[in-house]
């Protein structure tokens, strides 16, 4: 048990950093060794085969352990063979069980045994009534063994992320699915559907954009009762760009005027604000710094940029001396994650990669290398970046986790993203 002690105390220090700088290294490069392994009394086997593989995935993209790829099989009510794993240089040994209700429930059993202190560590089920939600009850697996052993936080993995899939030309539905893919659920079928904003952290409800009669408008509903509200209408442009901090404030772009413009819209009074005034365009507002500021895209320079603009004040500041085509921009407390076209190579092709920069200091860190990197969206953590990449005009979802320097691409198998949130 002291080794696994040592390992997680030395993964705890891997926090999201007061710093500007987020580049955070590890100072040892062990991590636990896990090895999954489904019991032969396990129902449904094919079933728990695919959970094993999500849990293995998750345990892997969360950067705090060093997964085994292996066979095991272990009876469910006997120990392991601590001292065969001990030999392989195993920590941690994960035996899952599954029973299969005549209801069609399905259930997940775990024991967590640390071979070092050859104890069982934690015994929990988790229960699903839907079989195609099992990546969900993954998730929660991963989550519940990370959380026991005090390792940094991966609670994100057990929410959903929200996105709108082009079919065909005017053709959008909008699908909300775990962060792999592998759940996907239409929420909003027929016609064009776009810009997806989850309304609030509880992710009950969220906004959208639709085409009600050619005109945009903004409609926030609820995925459980359906209820459908209309926010506003507006000729041109209309997306909901971000939520404040208490859920009671929007950020809009719309374009009343023919000239997309920032709004602050305020849902209790119905009642809009103009933010911008610029005869150009002015796209793509976040909140930022304690929602005491706004982060957007505009074309001031002649080509699109990164500024900022304190609420209250009529002064803009660039923000963003990086790139000649920088068209969005996600934002965490201070830090700003945002889209750059780069010179991919001396025959002048071109890709878009993802930044990462503080508005408080000169920071500046390439996230990306290659392909086309967009709509960039920060976990509610601020320790991950999920993003839509391109590649071959095939749409994945890409997940980067800032505290680790991995990434990890989930691919959407038929349509395109037009954008996503989580």
């Amino acid at each position: 048990m002291n080794k696994l002690i040592v390992l997680v105390l030395v993964l705890a220090n891997f926090l999201f950093a007061a710093d500007a700088e987020l580049d955070i290294v590890k100072k040892s490069a062990t991590l636990p060794k896990i090895e999954i392994g489904v019991a032969p009394s396990a129902m449904n086997k094919a079933l728990t085969l695919k959970i094993k593989s999500m849990i293995a995935k998750d345990l892997k993209v969360s950067g705090h352990f060093e997964v085994l790829n292996t066979k095991s099989s272990v009876n469910y009510n006997l120990k392991p063979d601590m001292l065969s794993l001990s030999n392989k240089g195993t920590d941690l040994f994960l035996n899952i069980n599954a029973n299969v209700s005549g209801f069609g429930g399905y259930t997940v059993m775990i024991k967590l045994y640390d071979i070092n202190s050859k104890q069982l560590i934690l015994n929990r089920s988790f229960t699903t009534s839907k079989e195609d939600r099992y990546p969900f009850v993954a998730h929660r697996i991963a989550i519940s063994i990370n959380k026991h052993l005090k390792a940094p936080p991966i609670d994100w993995m057990d929410k959903f992320v929200v996105f709108s899939q082009y079919k065909k030309a005017k053709k959008a539905d909008i699908i909300i699915a775990d962060y792999t893919l592998t759940y996907q659920k239409a929420v909003i079928r027929g016609g064009l559907n776009i810009f997806p904003k989850w309304a609030d952290k509880k992710q009950e409800s969220f906004y959208y954009t639709t085409y009600d009669k050619g005109i945009p408008t903004l409609i926030k509903t609820n995925i459980y009762t359906r209820k459908r509200e209309i926010i506003m209408k507006s000729e041109g442009m209309l997306v909901a760009s971000d939520v404040s901090s208490d859920g009671k404030k929007l950020l809009i772009t719309a374009s009343p005027n023919y000239q997309p413009d920032i709004y602050l819209y305020d849902l209790r009074k119905k009642s809009k604000v103009r933010l911008t005034t610029y005869k150009g365009i002015d796209v793509g507002a976040h909140f930022v710094e304690n929602d005491s500021k706004i982060v957007f895209v505009s074309d001031r320079l002649k080509y699109p940029n990164i500024f900022s603009k304190k609420l209250g004040s009529r002064g803009v500041e660039r923000l963003v001396y990086h790139g000649r085509n920088n068209s969005s921009a996600t934002t965490h407390k201070d830090f700003v994650v945002y889209t750059s076209r780069d010179r991919d190579n001396e025959f002048g092709t071109y890709t878009f990669n993802l930044y990462l920069m503080s508005t408080k200091s000169d920071f500046l860190k390439r996230l990306t290398s290659n392909g086309t990197n967009q709509f960039p969206k920060f976990s509610n953590d601020g320790e991950s970046i999920i993003f839509v990449k391109t590649v071959n005009d095939k749409s994945s979802i890409g997940i980067i986790r800032l505290n680790y320097s991995k990434s990890f691409l989930f691919p959407l198998k038929s349509g395109k993203i037009q954008s996503i949130d989580w």
